[in-house]
Formats: C-alpha cells, sequence, structure tokens
C-alpha cells in the first residue's frame, strides 16, 4: 500500500461523511456520501466505519478530515497555529495505522490573535491554492455552520476568523419565536437582498431579526420572512468578513448554493467573488498532502 497509487480521502463532518476515490494524479474515481456523521458513529465504532469505506473503494491508503480529528471524533488530533500551508499539515498527520490511515489536523489562531479553530476548511482553501483556483494572496470565505474568513498569503493561511451564521439561522428557525415565520426555502429574491442590505449597513441585527416577529403580529407577514432573516445574517457575516482584509476580489469556496448567495451579498458590497466548489477544492487539498508523504 503506498501513497503514488490511489488513495481515499474522507471529509468527515459533524453530520455526514463524504469519501473520494482518487487516482495517482487526484482525479476522481468514485464517490459516496451519507449521513454517518462522527456523532452518528457508536463508541469504538470508527475502525467499522472506516473498513466499510475500504470494502466500497478498495484496500487503498485513508486520509481524513474535519470533525474526525476533534475530541468528538475517533482520535483527537492536535491543532497546527497560523500562520500554515499544505507544508505545515502534512508532517502533523495523525496516523492510525502507520503510513496507511492518517488524520489531517485542523488549524488554530496564531499567538496573539483571538482564539479560534478550524477543522476541515483548511484542506479546502489550501486545496484551491494548490489547484490554482484561487490566488495566492487573497481573502477566502468558506460559508457554512460556522463560517470562516481566511486571509491567504503566499499559499498560506496566515489568519481567519469565524462566523456562526449559519448555526443562527439553524437555531433561530428550529427553537426560537421566529421559527413558524422561518419554514420557507431561502432564495436570493427580494427579502433576502433586503435583509442583505441591512446587514451590510450596519443595521441592528437583533432589532432587524425581531422585525420579522412584530410584522407578523402586526398582520404584515412577509413570506419571505426566511430569506430575509438569511440575508440578515450572511450580509452582516460578510460586513465583518471585509472588514477583516483589504480590497480585491473575495474567493468563496464551499457548497455552491452556499456560494451563490454569498456572492449576491458580495456583489451588493460592489466586490468581485471567485466561487470554487469546495468538493474539488478538498479533494485538490488531499492530493496536495498525498504527494508529500
Amino acid at each position: 500500500m503506498g501513497w503514488r497509487g490511489n488513495c481515499i480521502a474522507v471529509d468527515w463532518g459533524t453530520t455526514n461523511r463524504r469519501a473520494y476515490l482518487l487516482d495517482g494524479a487526484g482525479q476522481l474515481i468514485g464517490k459516496m456520501e451519507d449521513d454517518l456523521g462522527v456523532l452518528s458513529v457508536p463508541c469504538g465504532g470508527f475502525p467499522a466505519a472506516v473498513a466499510d469505506i475500504q470494502s466500497r473503494f478498495g484496500p487503498h491508503p485513508v486520509l481524513l478530515a474535519g470533525m474526525i480529528g476533534s475530541n468528538r471524533g475517533w482520535i483527537e488530533t492536535a491543532y497546527v497555529a497560523c500562520p500554515a500551508g499544505i507544508a505545515d499539515l502534512a508532517p502533523a498527520i495523525r496516523w492510525v495505522v502507520p503510513g496507511e490511515i492518517g488524520i489531517v489536523p485542523g488549524l488554530s489562531s496564531g499567538e496573539g490573535a483571538p482564539a479560534d479553530v478550524m477543522r476541515g476548511e483548511e484542506v479546502q482553501a489550501l486545496g484551491a491554492v494548490a489547484a490554482g483556483l484561487v490566488p495566492r494572496d487573497a481573502l477566502l470565505c468558506h460559508p457554512g455552520t460556522h463560517c470562516k474568513w481566511m486571509v491567504l498569503e503566499d499559499g498560506r493561511i496566515a489568519r481567519f476568523r469565524t462566523m456562526m451564521t449559519g448555526e443562527m439561522f439553524s437555531l433561530l428557525k428550529n427553537g426560537s419565536i421566529l421559527s413558524p415565520q422561518l419554514g420557507g426555502t431561502i432564495a436570493a429574491n427580494p427579502s433576502f437582498i433586503a435583509g442583505a442590505t441591512e446587514g451590510l449597513q450596519g443595521g441592528d441585527l437583533l432589532s432587524g431579526l425581531f422585525s420579522i416577529r412584530a410584522r407578523y403580529v402586526l398582520g404584515r407577514p412577509d413570506e419571505g420572512a426566511a430569506s430575509f432573516a438569511s440575508g440578515l445574517l450572511i450580509g452582516s457575516d460578510v460586513r465583518g468578513g471585509l472588514a477583516f482584509d483589504g480590497p480585491g476580489p473575495v474567493a468563496l469556496v464551499g457548497r455552491p448554493d452556499l456560494c451563490a448567495l454569498y456572492a449576491r451579498v458580495l456583489e451588493r458590497a460592489g466586490r468581485e467573488a471567485i466561487e470554487v466548489d469546495g468538493a474539488a477544492a478538498f479533494r485538490a487539498g488531499i492530493h496536495a498532502l498525498r504527494e508529500m508523504l
């Protein structure tokens, strides 16, 4: 078993896992996805869960990234402090089976910066750099449950910050007084743009959210309330993210549907967006790592 032939790349999150079979050149041969996130794996069940992936793709070496390396995953893997690039991650891989099954470390904020961490997004961001999909010096945003804003310098992640945008929307939708109004589909419609504009302009986020409830009880409900709330949160997110670095295009790496929403808000803010599919970037990141093994 070696790293110059086929290998398996696994992006293992809290609620799902995605596995890819790559050839020696990093090209996709096969893939699988299911809802067996790390929280769904029973105690002691990770060896069998990894063996299941290998049974589908063959007995190839495996690199895993994401929450699989957290204190809720298989084996907790230490963070690498920023600034960091692919060359810093490779020697810090935690080997479960030496040379055959390894867990990629996450990143932590550098010395003197506010406490922050990430697991999995760094592989996508650095993979996008390695594949030439984003500039080596850029502001990069990874939308998601915990949105990451990263400053890239010479192909390395120099610093980053996290916004709990996706999780906040989920909490509001599923466990707040706004829940009955937030059941609609989110789209980049006029309600979304109105919310995004308010968020970009620095409007009072908490007051803006409550206005959804107020309009409802006053008999003026907005059928696009979910889109308005999403736009308001993303607009606030983007406003904070853009203040993290200077002018220029913003690289969006992640789920295409989320990147498209953020691109609309960036357009509203007068900024160009470079949209990169997160799955492709992840595969590129794992390929760049395995070339160093």
